[in-house]
């Protein structure tokens, strides 16, 4: 099988949630493993200067509007959590200490947890919310919750978010195929238009 395809986001992310939803059907599509990245974009924002679209007085409104759109065309639910943007650490902890644990639900946990804020506009910045769920997704909440606090899953997110850093990962959704980037719910399709010619 060729090279995988790495999915860098954030879970506040709007956009990631969208590519959440698309990324393993078009990776199965081509024969591709995903490897499920969170980083914090906050700290990337520190260095390129940006900031959250939603909170910019030129792109806000924009912002908003686009999303919902963009939504409705891939048919994908959405409901905006109330308190937004929010903390991505706790939900991106999670997904590494269940790195840890089975990567093989990542998938699961990814989706249960994106969709509890973008589809049902819940919060999921605080353990028990996470470990909720975490539990939607089969995954033993109790276990999750107090893994959160390990000091390996804490530095394996600091690492990552070094990591986007230092390969110029500046925002969510982010993609990387065969050393070649992609930036963008809107690129996926160059995406697979690229596979395919692989």
């Amino acid at each position: 099988m060729a090279g995988p395809i790495e999915f860098w986001f954030d879970f506040s992310s709007p956009y990631g949630y969208l590519a959440s939803e698309r990324i393993g059907a078009l990776a199965d599509e081509h024969r591709r493993d995903v490897v499920w990245r969170p980083f914090l974009l906050g700290a990337v924002f520190k260095v390129t200067g940006a900031g959250p679209n939603a909170l910019d007085p030129m792109r806000g409104a924009y912002f908003l509007q686009d999303f919902a759109r963009s939504a409705d065309y891939l048919g994908v639910p959405i409901k905006m959590p109330a308190a937004f943007p929010f903390a991505a650490v706790t939900p991106s902890r999670a997904v590494y200490w269940q790195e840890a644990q089975d990567p093989g639900k990542i998938p699961a946990l990814v989706h249960a947890l994106y969709r509890a804020a973008f589809a049902r506009g819940g919060a999921i910045d605080t353990p028990a919310a996470v470990a909720t769920a975490a539990a939607a997704a089969g995954i033993d909440p109790a276990g999750l919750e107090a893994g959160l606090q390990e000091p390996d899953v804490k530095a394996t997110l600091k690492a990552r978010t070094d990591e986007a850093i230092e390969r110029r990962i500046f925002g969510s959704p982010f993609f990387l195929v065969d050393g070649e980037p992609f930036w963008g719910v809107d690129r996926l399709d160059q995406l697979a238009w690229r596979l395919a010619a692989a």
